[in-house]
């Protein structure tokens, strides 16, 4: 590493310059002293983050010392330039990154912005999370995360008053790492319009704005990383709604849409092909489906072969719609564009049981795989994207988070004896936010 002259030191030069913004992307993750200098050149400044608080040191005590003192920059990581601090930082797991937020106020700071996250994104380093929201056997909502890199439950803070015991309320995920949970009932105030996310950056709750219209057990989807909700309930003469709206995040607002064909209480929701397809029961409780087209802002009733055979959970994965075909999640359905049909994709050749604890409540794409999450918080991956390879390897279903899995059958064949087959607690949202 290059050498700082004494007269350069005098001259005020305390650090070396990085060359360009690029270098955070280009430092190894090995890096050495030896291979370094041709990281930080020193020639033109490195573009840093708005995290560029002082520390005063004032000088020795004289006559005039009150009012003469001098700034020092004080760095991320003492020694090393921002721009290798933060490369450092950025390579530090998620899993730790609230230990972080609390060494100073510098490191707190970087950690709450857009650029660190930025960083880890840009050089493959982010970590997804599931998050469970689950309501137990006296009604209260309580919510966990999910780390699949060490496969630890981590803890989180408490969801709002308003929703610790809200009933058919939406969740839904924008910008890849802000939790969204919208609507509901409240038992005491009635349908809600309250609107509030949760940031895996910042690890704090934030208020948005209300919803224009209050609902519960609605229907709700993201596209173009805009939220969309639909019919649904509300108290007064007419429960079941038509209406629908859409919030953008970077007007901050929500606005009408068209309203449905027929009002609708939905139950199961996805976007296949840039559409957004409902199936829910009508006024009557009859069983309807209709689809929304964003570009023409048009609902119509859609009746064929993929909405007949739909099945809940299901979730979109690599193009593909994937959905449960047996309650515990042990096999798997895929549908078949060209021939309107589904057949079976995938088979665990083992069931698990018919417990309500083992039924699947969720299933995500996580990692490249698909992800079931069971009500029992037992969570199983399947490598659909390879999965003769896998197959072969014999690791096409592997379970990362196995609660309740080895009490099964006695745990089952009491619950029956006593006649308490009642479930304590179930998962009433699942998503994955990244950081």
């Amino acid at each position: 590493m290059k050498v700082v002259p004494a007269s350069a030191m005098h001259r005020g030069i305390h650090s070396m310059q990085a060359e360009s913004a690029l270098c955070y992307c280009g430092v190894d993750a090995g890096l050495t002293v030896t291979n370094a200098r041709r990281f930080v050149p020193g020639t033109r400044h490195c573009i840093q983050p708005d995290v560029k608080p002082t520390i005063v040191i004032p000088k020795a005590r004289t006559r005039h010392s009150r009012g003469d003192r001098t700034k020092i920059p004080c760095q991320l990581i003492p020694g090393l330039p921002d721009d290798l601090a933060i490369a450092c930082l950025v390579r530090v797991p998620r899993i730790h990154h609230r230990t972080l937020r609390v060494v100073c106020k510098r490191w707190y700071r970087l950690l709450a912005g857009n650029f660190f996250y930025s960083q880890r994104k840009a050089l493959g380093m982010a970590e997804e999370w599931i998050y469970v929201i689950k309501r137990d056997r006296d009604g209260h909502i309580s919510w966990h995360a999910f780390d699949p890199r060490y496969q630890q439950w981590q803890p989180l803070p408490p969801v709002p008053l308003e929703y610790c015991e809200a009933l058919g309320f939406g969740c839904a995920v924008l910008s890849g790492c802000h939790l969204y949970l919208f609507g509901g009932k409240d038992p005491a105030k009635g349908s809600m319009r309250r609107v509030v996310y949760y940031s895996a950056r910042t690890n704090k709750w934030h208020r948005a704005p209300d919803m224009n219209r209050r609902r519960h057990f609605f229907g709700c989807c993201v596209i173009n990383n805009c939220l969309y909700v639909a019919g649904g309930e509300c108290e007064g003469v007419q429960r079941s709604l038509r209406s629908a709206e859409v919030y953008d995040p970077n007007k901050n607002r929500w606005s009408y849409i068209a309203d449905m064909s027929t009002a609708m209480v939905p139950f199961i929701g996805v976007v296949y092909h840039g559409r957004w397809f409902l199936k829910g029961l009508g006024s009557h409780r009859q069983v309807m489906s209709e689809v929304y087209v964003p570009a023409t802002d048009n609902w119509s009733p859609v009746l064929d072969g993929m909405v007949s055979g739909w099945r809940n959970p299901s979730a979109i994965f690599n193009g593909q719609l994937y959905a449960l075909d047996c309650p515990d999640g042990c096999k798997l359905r895929v549908y078949d564009g060209a021939a309107d049909s589904w057949h079976r994709s995938v088979d665990s050749r083992t069931h698990l049981g018919n417990s309500r604890a083992l039924e699947a409540a969720a299933l995500l794409p996580l990692g490249g795989r698909l992800c079931i999450i069971r009500n029992n918080m037992s969570i199983t991956m399947v490598d659909v994207a390879n999965s003769e390879d896998a197959a072969r390897r014999g690791a096409l279903w592997d379970t990362i988070a196995g609660k309740g899995l080895f009490k099964t059958f006695v745990t089952n064949l009491w619950s029956n004896i006593a006649g308490r087959n009642r479930l304590k607690s179930h998962i009433v949202h699942c998503q994955v936010l990244q950081a």
